[in-house]
């Protein structure tokens, strides 16, 4: 069955056709992708064969595969989606390489704009004696983060927060025991006008809460420049993702706030992808 339908989204123009087929015909019938190929002669029912249907269909109107199913792996994990959340990429994993290199042990994590909560999930699953504040927005992201935090275990040791950016926390000072020892985002970071060319199953089916960071793409980083120190312990480090073309812009925003070693690091493809600054 999956083969018919691979040659459907082969002539509409789909570059992995044929794993979109399988992916989704798999799901569709609960079978995974061995099982498939050792079952994929086998009849399929009519209500069976409708659900495989129903799948395909979203597909060819753009909606991402991972979207469709509900989940998308990222940095060896699994996390569920829902509307309110954007799909973990893998140049993110960068992100959470560096914030396990930056915090200490038994290091408290602030994650701003949280989305499915994959950022400091994934930090903490790695890392047994840390904990975590993960702000966001959207009551209905915040849903899909507390579902996460509890399938990989670590729901008893991260705090969810709805609110915009610093405002849900409380601490006065952000000092001491009650500060970070490392502040992470992913915040939007597509220029508004930008945001309408991007493809379908971006821009479609993609919360425009979490793309669009404003006229110039930096609202978001202006945000988190004037708060972030406030909220930083004494020696703590900030750590943001950033568009490909946006390291020199971001840097003076962080350099004009007064932090130091204020540095731009790159992702596998060699583009710009990660903000790193230290908070003295």
């Amino acid at each position: 069955m999956w083969r018919g339908w691979r040659d459907v989204l082969t002539r509409l123009g789909f570059d992995s056709a044929g794993l979109d087929a399988k992916l989704l015909t798999g799901h569709a019938l609960g079978l995974d992708t061995l099982a498939l190929a050792m079952r994929e002669n086998e009849p399929v029912d009519g209500e069976a064969a409708g659900r495989v249907a129903e799948l395909l269909q979203r597909r060819m109107t753009g909606e991402s595969v991972a979207r469709i199913i509900g989940a998308r792996e990222f940095y060896g994990l699994s996390f569920t989606l829902n509307a309110a959340t954007l799909e973990p990429r893998p140049e993110t994993e960068l992100l959470v390489d560096m914030a396990l290199g930056a915090l200490p042990a038994g290091g408290r994590l602030l994650d701003l704009g949280t989305g499915t909560g994959c950022i400091p999930i994934a930090v903490l699953a790695n890392q047994p004696d840390a904990t975590a504040v993960a702000v966001d927005l959207s009551a209905e992201a915040l849903e899909a983060a507390q579902a996460n935090a509890e399938r990989h275990g670590v729901a008893a040791r991260i705090e969810l927060l709805q609110g915009s950016w610093f405002a849900p926390l409380t601490s006065p000072e952000g000092r001491g025991e009650e500060g970070f020892h490392l502040i992470v985002s992913n915040p939007p970071y597509i220029t508004s006008a930008v945001v309408e060319t991007l493809a379908p199953e971006v821009k479609d089916f993609d919360p425009r809460l979490a793309l669009d960071g404003g006229p110039d793409g930096l609202a978001p980083y202006r945000v988190i420049a004037a708060g972030a120190s406030r909220w930083l312990v004494p020696g703590g480090w900030l750590l943001v993702e950033i568009g490909h073309d946006q390291g020199a812009a971001v840097s003076a925003l962080f350099l004009e706030a007064g932090f130091d070693d204020v540095a731009v690091h790159r992702d596998l493809n060699g583009l710009d992808r990660v903000v790193g600054a230290h908070h003295l």
